[in-house]
């Protein structure tokens, strides 16, 4: 199985070493060529209005769009924000608007304000050490998503239908079981 990783900017080499590690060939995805015979796409976080620069200077984004109409996407943090239909305090990043959700950028604070907290995830028996990095706030999911997990009563980690988000890096946490859940999404298709 193929899973393309956008590796334009972010902690994409994390998520692929993951992917590794389950089983999984992972696929740098540079330019739309890269998007060729994969099964599915991570977009990594970073920061969101460069990361959102870098699509449109490489020509990704239509064919990204294409792509993402077709099959499941994980987006972690800015690739969360990315996949969001609203992006509240946004001037200038060029949502996909898959994700019926309304996120703030950076709401959990600055880089100094980054913390590490057990989460309880649906279908996971064990906590998950979630660890968020200048993360988003998701402050309005529609019917259409399922809340995987939530801290402070702010969803964190969601599915809506073949998109999964997470506000958090599980790719910094060595813990393989989200890799692992968006890969069954994967075979589910």
């Amino acid at each position: 199985m193929n899973i393309g990783v956008l590796s334009l900017q972010g902690a994409f080499l994390k998520h692929m070493q993951l992917l590794k590690q389950i089983g999984v060939n992972p696929i740098q995805v540079r330019y739309e060529k890269d998007l060729l015979n994969l099964h599915g796409l991570i977009i990594p976080g970073g920061e969101s209005t460069v990361l959102s620069k870098l699509i449109m200077r490489q020509s990704l984004y239509e064919p990204m769009e294409k792509f993402i109409s077709k099959y499941p996407v994980y987006g972690t943090c800015a690739g969360l924000i990315l996949l969001s239909k609203i992006i509240e305090n946004n001037k200038i990043v060029k949502s996909f608007e898959k994700l019926d959700i309304s996120v703030k950028r950076n709401a959990w604070g600055r880089q100094i304000n980054s913390f590490i907290t057990n989460l309880d995830i649906k279908e996971f028996g064990k906590p998950f050490k979630g660890i968020f990095i200048r993360a988003p706030k998701i402050n309005k999911v529609s019917p259409k998503v399922d809340v995987l997990s939530s801290f402070n009563d702010n969803p964190v980690m969601i599915r809506q239908q073949n998109f999964l988000g997470t506000t958090f890096h599980p790719e910094l946490s060595n813990d393989y079981r989200i890799h692992k859940y968006f890969i069954g999404m994967v075979q589910e298709c």
